[in-house]
């Protein structure tokens, strides 16, 4: 259809753009540091040292929520990458029909949003893992369709989901934005996630975005022109299982192979946990804290070893060190929000070209493009909460919606966002040009249901 390949080369002239023009997500980082201090001194009258030393005050005031967002990352790699995982990802690729492709696209899509849902890490990494897998059993399935569905998790329910960043930040004690440090308070108590992610508004929603993002994507797999990998490129990027390595025959070796010290970690880890399940209930346990102890766990488990599970990590590491880098110096920012007057001058001007009912769509626009610059759900709502936040509530909305508004924009740009696709374009040795005019067109139609969505959200709150 013309409209379609239009729509195509639209998107892949926008990821051409994106590549030459957008740069380094550390070095947008310092630009938007510099943004920030302008303002600061020429819209928010702070003086130049004044906002400096904000950012100084801000900047080691997120070390404890960096790492537990870096220990989730690497919890989660560790998890994907042992011999169970791989072996079930091989066996889920059997599944459809080769000669029916679009039942490979409905497998990779559900996998993602079921993968999205419980970890965005593990969506990242799990996708791009099993992408391979598809391919070499479904060999009459468009390949460029077939990584679209596997972003589809992270362009759809992930920031509503169990990971999704603000909802456990605001459900986590001792959070930024309920103890600053320094500051008033952005919130005034902690938010369950039975009052977040658990809302009967937030399922429906990501039944609905979800059902009609793979029915778009299943719409626009190819009749012709399909493009396919050969049997011989598909085994070429098919992961290899981890090596299975003989223990050392030492005594040093026999210590650190001992299953002994996996199922002290297991026991230590869960049970504490489970004791607090059954005390104080799920709401006011599932925090962040609660989330990478249920992925440490299941690391510990699937490996079986201590040195397996390590050398998992360090390699998990590698998915984390952006985040680790990254955290302090979005940390300055939020310092220069709430302490140089930055958050409140910006909150005024929300209020001044917003109304109550179309604020959540403004938040959800104003979220979606900034998730281009700022490609972190947390460390971005950090530093949007404390103008998003108190301007929503001067106009009689919600934290809440305001909440999800935020996380629902972050997740749609993300389809169009070249950031995250780089682990399943290093696995299968694509560029993002080849894919961005699928997930461009599914950006489209989740944007659609999102204005609806934004609309209704005020009164379904």
């Amino acid at each position: 259809m013309p409209a379609l390949e239009a729509l195509r080369s639209l998107g892949a002239g926008l990821s051409r753009i994106t590549e030459r023009w957008v740069p380094d997500s550390w070095v947008i980082c310092m630009g938007l540091t510099a943004v920030v201090l302008a303002l600061a001194v020429g819209g928010a009258g702070a003086g130049v040292e004044e906002a400096v030393v904000a950012w100084g005050d801000g900047v080691w005031t997120l070390l404890s929520l960096g790492m537990q967002f870096a220990i989730s990352l690497v919890a989660a790699y560790a998890c994907v990458t042992s011999r169970p995982a791989f072996r079930l990802l091989d066996r889920l690729a059997a599944i459809p029909d080769p000669d029916r492709p679009r039942q490979a696209i409905a497998l990779i899509g559900l996998f993602s949003m079921a993968a999205g849902y419980l970890n965005a890490a593990v969506c990242t990494v799990a996708c791009a893992l099993f992408v391979p897998f598809v391919a070499r059993r479904n060999p009459n399935t468009d390949i460029r369709v077939i990584i679209a569905g596997a972003y589809l998790g992270l362009g759809t329910v992930w920031h509503g989901g169990l990971s999704g960043s603000a909802p456990l930040i605001l459900a986590t004690p001792g959070n930024p934005l309920l103890e600053p440090g320094t500051g008033a308070p952005i919130v005034d108590r902690l938010y369950p996630v039975t009052e977040t992610l658990f809302l009967p508004f937030n399922l429906v929603y990501l039944l609905v975005i979800g059902s009609a993002a793979l029915g778009t994507l299943l719409l626009l797999h190819p009749s012709r022109d399909v493009r396919t990998l050969t049997a011989e490129q598909a085994e070429a990027i098919l992961p290899k299982l981890p090596p299975d390595e003989p223990v050392d025959d030492t005594p040093a070796g026999r210590v650190d192979a001992f299953r002994g010290w996996v199922w002290l970690a297991v026991v230590l880890l869960a049970y504490p946990l489970g004791h607090s399940l059954v005390t104080k209930g799920f709401g006011a346990t599932w925090t962040i804290n609660a989330y990478n102890t249920v992925f440490l766990t299941l690391a510990l488990l699937l490996h079986g070893r201590p040195l397996p599970f390590l050398r998992a990590c360090r390699q998990g590491v590698d998915t984390a060190w952006g985040l680790i880098l990254q955290f302090p110096f979005y940390a300055g920012i939020f310092g220069v929000m709430q302490n140089a007057g930055l958050g409140a001058w910006l909150g005024g001007l929300f209020e001044r070209i917003a109304t109550t009912a179309g604020y959540p769509l403004l938040v959800y626009l104003y979220s979606g493009v900034m998730n281009l610059f700022v490609p972190s759900g947390g460390s971005k709502w950090l530093i949007e909460a404390p103008y998003l936040i108190p301007a929503g509530e001067e106009m009689g909305v919600s934290v809440i919606t305001v909440m999800l508004a935020y996380a629902y924009g972050d997740s749609t740009t993300n389809l169009i966002q070249p950031l995250w696709a780089i682990p399943v374009l290093a696995v299968t040795r694509m560029r993002f040009g080849d894919i961005v005019g699928y997930t461009f067109l599914v950006a489209l139609a989740c944007l659609a249901v999102n204005i609806v969505a934004m609309l209704v959200i005020p009164a379904a709150l």
